[in-house]
């Protein structure tokens, strides 16, 4: 499954752990991406949606 919104683009961010001893490796903090079923167009489709567009309303969801 694509880690990418389809409604507002946001995917994996990228950034540093950081340990108490302060040692630097790279990690990727992925979007809570759902798969989810979608009216657009009068019909139902299957999208990579983020919760956070869930949430807000920007897609309305088929029953």
């Amino acid at each position: 499954m694509s880690r990418r919104c389809d409604i507002c683009g946001k995917g994996p961010t990228t950034g540093n752990n950081v340990s108490h001893s302060n040692r630097h490796t790279r990690r990727v903090w992925n979007a809570n991406i759902q798969n989810i079923r979608v009216v657009e167009n009068g019909s139902r489709v299957r999208k990579n949606v983020c919760t956070k567009c869930i949430k807000s309303g920007k897609v309305t969801r088929a029953i």
